[in-house]
């Protein structure tokens, strides 16, 4: 399931259309709408945590970023909605509102999907273990990308130290997040070539390296692709 719905956004908006395909197979195997969102949520907010950190961190190794306003006002808004996301996990209070806007929906089923959804976020909260394992790993993998983001650059030429792709992959990740175009083609470009442009490097090597690093993507989402081909995806995800 997971490298299906993986493959198969790639050919939708950011990162949205495939936690979709992602939440659908779950309610095929059964399991509970509120709870298959809340799932797919979780994940999808600890990798955005995962890369808010790294992106912190890379601001001290760049330190002419911190004093860019367009980057404070993205890593700022991504913050919040991280913090607004913790509030409703591990709130009391933030329980008892969803239930209170629950029941005051004027839709019966939307009322009971508003309040499952809230106490399948909350069924997480005692689960902190779980989660700080989720979330390291989460930063291993965000990891890994900004050392293949470097061997990119590496092939073409382009010399800047590791810590520059520390301080800018990060950032250009949260970017390609943006669901506002189809596997963050098109944003992603603009990202590299505007960040790594701030380091000295050209518009042609920095724009190559963007389209390298999406077809590295593009090449590892082959999988979900074999298997959606075969029709071998589990949670009736298949073609």
């Amino acid at each position: 399931m997971f490298f299906v719905s993986t493959y198969l956004g790639t050919f939708l908006p950011g990162s949205v259309g495939g936690d979709a395909v992602r939440t659908y197979g779950l309610n095929r195997l059964a399991v509970p709408a509120a709870d298959a969102f809340a799932s797919v949520f979780l994940d999808r907010l600890l990798g955005i945590v995962s890369l808010l950190v790294m992106a912190l961190l890379g601001l001290v190794l760049a330190r002419d970023l911190a004093r860019d306003p367009a980057v404070l006002v993205a890593l700022s808004a991504t913050a919040v909605v991280c913090g607004v996301a913790a509030v409703a996990i591990f709130s009391r209070r933030a329980g008892v509102l969803g239930d209170a806007v629950a029941r005051r929906l004027p839709s019966a089923r939307a009322g009971r999907v508003t309040t499952g959804v809230v106490e399948g976020l909350q069924r997480y909260a005692p689960e902190r273990r779980i989660l700080s394992i989720v979330l390291a790993t989460s930063v291993a993998v965000q990891i890994l990308r900004v050392l293949q983001a470097f061997c990119l650059g590496r092939s073409l030429g382009i010399d800047l130290p590791l810590t520059a792709y520390f301080a800018f992959i990060p950032i250009i990740l949260l970017v390609m997040l943006l669901p506002i175009s189809v596997n963050g083609l098109g944003t992603s470009q603009i990202a590299f070539v505007g960040l790594f442009g701030r380091a000295g490097v050209a518009e042609g090597p920095a724009f190559a390296m963007s389209v390298l690093f999406l077809a590295l993507g593009v090449v590892g989402n082959l999988p979900g692709g074999l298997l959606y081909a075969l029709g071998r995806s589990e949670g009736g995800i298949s073609r």
